[in-house]
């Protein structure tokens, strides 16, 4: 069984997606200043990769992180994820 709290591929905005940011190498690195085991909105999630890009090793990103990003793009960021 799956807990409400974790990543589900292709999802909505609804505001029951929670993102646990331990189960994604990079996104865990982003929130350094927080419990990484504390579930997240997925809108808080997609913002702070947008907002942090330039701190994300994309040679580490696992096929899971790759496609949570795709999908936070998608529900969050009208398919695009703006990075500097």
């Amino acid at each position: 069984m799956q807990a409400y709290w974790a990543y589900i591929p292709g999802m909505t905005t609804d505001a029951e997606t929670m993102i646990v940011p331990n189960d994604f190498p990079e996104l865990k690195s982003l929130v350094w200043n927080r419990d990484p085991l504390r579930a997240m909105p997925a809108c808080e999630a997609f913002a702070l990769y947008e907002r942090n890009w330039r701190f994300v090793d994309t040679r580490r990103l696992t096929e899971r992180e790759m496609r949570l990003i795709r999908d936070l793009a998608a529900a969050y960021g009208n398919g695009v994820l703006l990075v500097s």
